[in-house]
């Protein structure tokens, strides 16, 4: 099994988490505006608690979007930094498909619809399908006005759960896509501990990641800038 390291600043939490053997070492905490003060501490932690260096690790795993520009910047940043000093590949990992692995590890969910709040009135959002802690995508990740979201083809009559601040709008949301989802989690935010889970799974199916200088956000979105009034 590899060990791993991973990296979260998506979103108002920060978290930083060790996968070492199937152990997981993790630290979380919402901090906004807190993320470049708290990331290295928590690495510091986590490494120092699993007795673990740099380089004896296999890979970096960091949350690669979507979320805050600001925060996905700060991760990706940092990653790179620690995988080009220790020369560690990286691995980018959906933080909307972290939120699914949480509610299916959380709550036994298997019919999740993860979304973040976009600001300009928009949400991220992406769906899967989860049994026995496998994802399967029935959603592809993207941005859009909450009053566009629709289910998944074929899961009209299914019972999904709704994870993520992307929850918040759900007011805004269509009708018949708030009947099929009973229940949702709004107040949940994207972990370093699913991230590092999620990549030791794609590290078993054979992914091993990139070059530290190919870390690129996924941001979703082309305009990055507010829109004006």
């Amino acid at each position: 099994m590899p060990t791993l390291l991973a990296l979260d600043a998506s979103s108002a939490a920060c978290s930083c988490a060790l996968w070492q053997d199937g152990e997981l070492f993790h630290r979380f905490d919402i901090a906004p505006r807190e993320h470049t003060r708290l990331l290295l501490p928590m690495v510091d932690a986590v490494l120092g608690e699993a007795n673990v260096t740099l380089n004896q690790l296999d890979a970096i795993a960091y949350g690669h979007g979507p979320g805050s520009f600001t925060g996905l910047r700060i991760a990706a940043g940092v990653a790179q930094g620690l995988a080009y000093g220790a020369d560690l590949p990286l691995m980018g990992i959906s933080t909307l498909e972290a939120l699914a692995l949480a509610a299916h590890r959380k709550w036994h969910a298997r019919h999740i619809v993860a979304a973040l709040d976009a600001r300009m009135d928009e949400i991220y959002v992406g769906a899967w399908y989860c049994r026995d802690g496998e994802l399967t995508e029935c959603l592809a990740p993207s941005v859009m006005p909450p009053s566009r979201l629709r289910l998944p083809a074929g899961g009209e009559n299914l019972e999904w759960l709704g994870i993520g601040s992307g929850w918040q709008l759900l007011s805004n949301i269509p009708v018949d896509v708030q009947a099929a989802l009973p229940q949702t989690l709004p107040d949940e935010y994207p972990a370093a501990e699913d991230i590092v889970r999620l990549a030791a799974a794609y590290w078993e199916r054979g992914a091993r990641g990139g070059a530290p200088h190919e870390a690129v956000p996924v941001y979703l979105r082309d305009e990055v800038a507010w829109r004006k009034a």
